[in-house]
């Protein structure tokens, strides 16, 4: 994918030690179970989200609850191809 992310904020929705083992350079870790509590936190971000995990669905997850929540956001997939 190799999104341009100069003005966007990357939100990693990983477990914090698979984000210790590697992430996206300038990415913020924000584990999906911690999405619904941080809502306000992300609706203050000024530039466009852009959420990534592992490869898998966690992402989707986190989009569709962002989306849910009146967020918008993209879906990155892996945080590898960021």
């Amino acid at each position: 994918m190799k999104t341009k992310l100069s003005k966007k904020i990357v939100i990693d929705v990983r477990r914090p030690e698979e984000f210790a083992e590697g992430h996206a350079k300038k990415s913020i870790n924000i584990p999906l179970n911690e999405i619904p509590e941080r809502l306000s936190e992300i609706k203050k971000m000024k530039e466009p989200v852009v959420l990534v995990c592992g490869g898998g669905t966690r992402h989707v997850k986190a989009f569709e609850l962002l989306k849910e929540n009146g967020i918008e956001s993209e879906k990155g997939g892996s945080w590898k191809d960021v």
